[in-house]
Order: C-alpha cells, then structure tokens, then sequence
C-alpha cells in the first residue's frame, strides 16, 4: 500500500515539475515576447526596467523560441 501512495505522489510531483518546466520554457517567454514587440516604442522608463527584468529571468525560454519568431517589420508596399 505505500509504495502505491508513493508512486501517485512522486507521479503528482513529476507532473508539476513538468507544468513549471513548460510554463517557464514555453507559455511565459510567448507572453514576454508578444508583451515586448506591442510596448518596445512607446514604454516608459520603469516599464522598461521590468522588460529588461523579463527578458534576463525567461532568457532560457527566450532562447529556445527565438529560432521560430521574427520580429522584423513587414515590408512597406510602394506604391507607383
């Protein structure tokens, strides 16, 4: 019976590691990112001290997804 107990509570703590791991690597770094390309121009000076703040504490997960963002602006169309 306690190695049963034993194996649901280690499978529970297994779990939530897991979810931690994926909001810290991948959910989070998402939000940081789409926060940062809407408030980069416009942010004032303590809004961007808690950006820089974002940006070093996700820096793993930034740096995982990086490979798949672009943040560059469209092109401009011009017209003739």
């Amino acid at each position: 019976m306690f190695f049963v107990h034993f194996q649901r509570k280690s499978m529970i703590v297994a779990l939530l590691y897991l979810a931690l791991a994926g909001a810290y690597l991948l959910v989070i770094p998402v939000v940081v990112m789409v926060y940062l390309k809407q408030r980069w121009y416009v942010a004032t000076s303590i809004e961007r001290t808690i950006m820089y703040f974002m940006v070093f504490f996700f820096l793993p997960g930034l740096l995982l997804l990086s490979p798949f963002v672009n943040l560059r602006p469209r092109p401009r169309q011009i017209e003739v």
